[in-house]
């Protein structure tokens, strides 16, 4: 699948990465050219551009993209390319970020989003289910957003993975599972490709499959599934 990735910061980077790593074509737009890193990632397709002007997007040609993200930090302009996407393009998958929560509100159908994901959220869920419910080598559900959930996974010692680059655990995931975070000692970090996991190490996934199933046999083969 083509997707398209407004923002190139760390985020936006770090969704590339790992959209890269299982197969689909990334295209990134960002109009700072010093975001731009052709050695960094050089599976990805690169625009210097305005993604909030029409322009911008009719030369990106948005309407043969399956997806769009708006990962930018600015919320404001995540509304603006979420928008421009579903309404002039007619893309069939928009995800955006929302940086304060505040606006989460708008994030909406009106506004051409099918997904918002807002990291201050995610980092409360993560707080408020920590406390008895996930056992390791055990996935769970965190929350649900519309044909799309999001899970925990947190790895144990004997974890298939452990002392292994994340680079290596995305080409083993199942199809439409995506990990979008790893949390190690309270602190959330984009799962960079390089970033080498440990034991205790939460990883949260974005999954939209049916084949949750098969994470828990992938992370810990041989012992817990998840639930």
């Amino acid at each position: 699948m083509r997707v398209a990735i407004a923002g190139a910061g760390s985020v936006g980077r770090s969704i590339a990465a790992e959209l890269t790593g299982s197969g689909h074509e990334v295209l990134l737009i960002d109009r700072d050219s010093r975001a731009i890193g052709l050695d960094e990632l050089p599976n990805v397709e690169w625009l210097l551009a305005d993604a909030c002007e029409l322009s911008s997007l009719e030369d990106a040609r948005l309407g043969e993209f399956g997806a769009v993200v708006a990962a930018s930090s600015d919320d404001k302009a995540n509304l603006v390319v979420s928008l421009l996407a579903k309404t002039v393009f007619g893309v069939p998958r928009v995800v955006a970020r929302i940086n304060d929560p505040s606006n989460e509100w708008l994030f909406t159908e009106a506004w051409g989003v099918d997904v918002a994901v807002s990291p201050p959220r995610l980092i409360a869920a993560l707080v408020e289910e920590s406390t008895g419910m996930n056992e390791a080598g055990e996935a769970m559900a965190l929350m649900s957003l519309p044909d799309t959930d999001l899970l925990e996974f947190t790895l144990p010692e004997d974890g298939a993975h452990v002392g292994r680059p994340v680079r290596e655990l995305v080409p083993d995931l199942p199809e439409d599972i995506v990990l979008v975070a790893v949390v190690r000692e309270g602190r959330v970090r984009p799962p960079a490709p390089e970033t080498v996991l440990e034991p205790g190490d939460e990883l949260v996934f974005l999954s939209s499959a049916e084949s949750v199933q098969e994470l828990g046999g992938i992370l810990v083969p041989g012992a817990h599934q998840p639930r």
